[in-house]
Parts: C-alpha cells; sequence; structure tokens
C-alpha cells in the first residue's frame, strides 16, 4: 500500500478558493444564469424575463457571480451586460453537464 501526502496536493488557500468556487456553483439559480450567459451577453431586463426571476433577485445573483470571478459586466450606453469571465466557466458548465447526463 502506498502512502499519499495530502499536503502536497494543494496549498491551503487554494483549496479554500477551489472550494468557495464550488460553493458558488451549487446553486441552481445561478446555474440557470451561467447557463444564459454562456449562449449571449445580457442584461438584467433579458435575464429577468428569459428566467422568470425578479431585476431584484437576478441583480442579487450575478453580484455573487461578479465577486466569484464568474461573470463579469460590461456598460453600454445605459445598458449594463453581463457575459461569463472566461472560457474556463464555459468549459466547467458543459463538462459539469456531460458528466450529470451519462
Amino acid at each position: 500500500m502506498t502512502s499519499f501526502d495530502f499536503k502536497n496536493l494543494l496549498d491551503s488557500d487554494t483549496l479554500y478558493d477551489l472550494s468557495d468556487f464550488f460553493k458558488v456553483m451549487s446553486d441552481p439559480t445561478r446555474i440557470k444564469l451561467l447557463f444564459a450567459l454562456e449562449k449571449e451577453k445580457m442584461c438584467v431586463g433579458d435575464l429577468s424575463n428569459a428566467l422568470n426571476m425578479t431585476k431584484s433577485a437576478v441583480s442579487h445573483q450575478l453580484k455573487i457571480l461578479k465577486s466569484a470571478k464568474l461573470a463579469k459586466s460590461e456598460k453600454n450606453g445605459k445598458y449594463v451586460f453581463y457575459s461569463l469571465c472566461d472560457y474556463h466557466i464555459k468549459t466547467v458548465l458543459e463538462m459539469a453537464l456531460e458528466h450529470v447526463k451519462e
């Protein structure tokens, strides 16, 4: 039997960051928002209509996604459009979906 040293696997900060990432991703509403943003940039009103949620609820969840660096915002005139932060988020969503559908 081999002994495995977990101390060398991940440093403590990385481990906690990874744990926080999965905590944010664990909410079904946030998952819906991320999948919507995977398709195109959207404003709060569009997301609210698409997901049948209040603008306040959408804004609250977007704030969480932005603070976790899963979504980003871009102002265009009087509107703020949201999108995924980078391609890693799209990849994680697609791989997770593929996994649960197996």
